[in-house]
């Protein structure tokens, strides 16, 4: 398949919940007043590292709309869809943009505590040989 180049984000972003993977800047969220299956959902102009499934009608809350789902291009979760378009004139501002669920992702302000521990067995000097 191939390497897979991550872009960093300066500054406040959020991040995929599996993997810490950038996607968004906290200048980039428009609403936190979404909502997915899984709960809360917030909507951004841009994100990065993702990929885009394929273009499906979905019949949403607030109508019809042609979305695509979105995943982590590092770890392949699913995180949240893409408006690509609406049906009503009211929602045409969704278009181009991204939601992605509160359940999936971290806010990179949350990480400045976290400790990782490595959880790989460590190999011996004799084992090594």
């Amino acid at each position: 398949m191939g390497r897979v180049f991550l872009v960093e984000l300066d500054g406040r972003s959020y991040r995929c919940k599996f993997c810490r993977a950038h996607f968004a800047l906290l200048d980039d969220l428009v609403s936190r007043n979404f909502h997915s299956r899984r709960g809360k959902a917030y909507l951004f102009n841009n994100a990065v590292n993702i990929t885009v499934g394929a273009l499906e009608e979905r019949l949403m809350l607030s109508g019809m709309h042609t979305v695509a789902d979105v995943f982590c291009c590092r770890c392949g979760q699913i995180v949240g869809w893409k408006y690509e378009a609406a049906h009503e004139k009211t929602q045409k501002y969704k278009e181009g943009k991204f939601v992605l669920e509160r359940a999936r992702i971290v806010d990179g302000i949350d990480l400045t505590n976290e400790v990782f521990v490595d959880t790989r067995p460590s190999m011996s000097d004799t084992e090594d040989v």
